[in-house]
């Protein structure tokens, strides 16, 4: 498959297999080995690399970035973070002056995060570097240069134009993509895109390639090829499919990209509603969840990292069925429609009709997540998650409450988890035991033993099942407590 971006502000075209990474072929085929292998599926970002595209400098994991994920953009790895004269960048020159490496296998991706994070203005170091894990335990200085760097100004050689941007732009001028840094070279006029990518076979037998790859340019384009192809895998961010490539090594066929369907990534606002397409980053989701669902976004604020939420959708989340994925409890107490598509049919349902049963759900061959939509706010609506590690870590419970009260007695309620069952469920018969009751301590602690018929968890090794349940019950408690004003956020609470 032919893939064009630029690399370290130059020209690139690539022929390679679709889901051969970024990592592999950075370091194979271009020998730029500053972009270090560590966990290889996305958790600890030494192989951390800047991105480019319309919606600006991004920060990504690089082990699981398919190269047609690239298609049109700017990428820069560490090599490219000083500038094309050797001038060190001031992230750069800060980690050097506060000794902010010691082994030195993690500076890069460091240095790739903060860069990105200095480029785009950010101060809050503990969200832009929690995706970096240093195994030398050197938060410290590493914390100190970044805030050292933060008061000089960007590097103009960081402000990456991608290659579409530049393209567009030349021949809406009038001329052709071949000035300086143009891409004349590369035999394609850049400026125009066909409404499906040309596709191309894999070499039988080999190990996590392709059989054919698509990346159509919108949802009617996707639309009609997935009914063609029902058995294709559709690759939104690829924070779930790299893994099956890097980790299980396997085939996973016929294959569509994403990334080029503009009108999946629409966030579509009214008075009532929030509607986010399909193909909505978790990044893109939590910034407009801090102004309307703020619990919401306290919880994605932990959901991966700072690389994962640039790269995961909002809809592959909910695709994947997973049962312990943060967004659907959150969206089933908040009551939200998932929109369906399949050729040019679309249906609707509620977004707890979905999930079936474990590994399955509510989608007809060819039929796609296209959107979700919820309400536009929710004041009673709170979301916890239970983790072992605060940032970057699979829940072993989450938990989302919207309770409807009304002279002090329950009218409505409307409770979800994840992590206690195949699927995210709501709690039924707690909401039973809680609606038409006084809003109580009491009338909380009598609808605990009520959780014990919703659920029947399964032991682990993020939690045992009464651990569980127990948490479950504890975050009710929790709930109430939150609505009667008092502090409950662990990060609130000093002894």
């Amino acid at each position: 498959m032919r893939i064009r971006f630029a690399l370290n502000g130059e020209p690139c075209e690539v022929e390679a297999p679709p889901t051969r990474t970024l990592l592999d072929w950075l370091r194979e085929e271009r020998g730029l080995t500053g972009t270090k292998e560590g966990c290889n599926e996305g958790d600890c970002g030494a192989c951390t690399v800047m991105v480019t595209d319309e919606a600006g400098a991004r920060a990504l994991n690089a082990c699981i970035l398919f190269l047609p994920q690239l298609e049109g953009r700017a990428v820069r790895t560490v090599e490219g973070i000083s500038a094309p004269d050797g001038q060190m960048h001031p992230v750069q020159r800060a980690m050097v002056a506060e000794h902010g490496s010691q082994c030195g296998f993690c500076t890069p991706g460091f240095v790739v995060s903060m860069a990105v994070g200095h480029l785009n203005g950010r101060t809050d170091w503990d969200d832009v570097l929690a995706g970096n894990l240093c195994r030398c335990t050197g938060y410290a200085p590493i914390v100190r240069a970044a805030e050292a760097a933060a008061e000089e100004p960007a590097p103009d050689w960081m402000r990456d134009v991608p290659p579409e941007a530049r393209s567009a732009t030349s021949v809406a001028e009038g001329g052709a993509p071949d000035a300086p840094g143009g891409y004349a070279d590369t035999g394609g006029d850049w400026g125009h895109t066909a409404p499906m990518a040309a596709t191309g076979a894999s070499r039988e037998g080999d190990p996590g390639e392709a059989s054919e790859a698509v990346r159509p340019e919108s949802a009617d384009a996707l639309a009609a090829w997935y009914v063609e192809n029902p058995d294709a895998v559709l690759v939104a961010g690829a924070t779930d499919v790299g893994l099956w490539v890097t980790k299980s090594l396997r085939d996973i066929g016929s294959v569509a990209f994403l990334g080029g369907c503009a009108d999946l990534k629409r966030v579509e606002r009214t008075a009532e509603t929030i509607r986010f397409g399909a193909m909505v980053s978790m990044t893109d989701v939590l910034a407009v969840l801090r102004e309307t669902h703020p619990s919401y976004a306290a919880m994605v604020r932990r959901y991966g990292s700072e690389q994962v939420r640039n790269a995961a959708t909002i809809g592959g989340n909910i695709a994947n069925g997973s049962p312990i994925g943060d967004n659907p409890p959150a969206l089933i107490a908040l009551g939200a429609t998932l929109h369906l598509r399949r050729g040019d049919e679309r249906r609707e349902m509620r977004l707890e009709d979905f999930f079936l049963d474990y590994g399955r759900q509510d989608r007809r061959p060819g039929e796609f997540v296209e959107a979700v939509s919820l309400p536009a706010s929710a004041p009673a609506f709170r979301v916890y998650k239970l983790s072992k590690r605060f940032d970057q870590d699979i829940s072993a419970v989450c938990g989302a409450f919207n309770l409807a009260v009304e002279n002090g007695t329950v009218t409505a309620a409307r409770i979800a988890f994840g992590g206690m069952a195949g699927i995210p469920k709501r709690a039924a018969a707690v909401e039973a035991a809680l609606t038409g009751r006084p809003w109580t301590e009491d009338t909380v602690t009598a609808a605990l033993p009520a959780f014990a018929e919703d659920f029947a968890p399964m032991s682990d090794m993020r939690a045992s099942a009464a651990y569980r349940l127990e948490a479950a019950g504890n975050m009710l408690r929790r709930y109430f407590a939150d609505m009667s004003g008092q502090a409950t956020d662990v990060r609130e609470i000093t002894a």
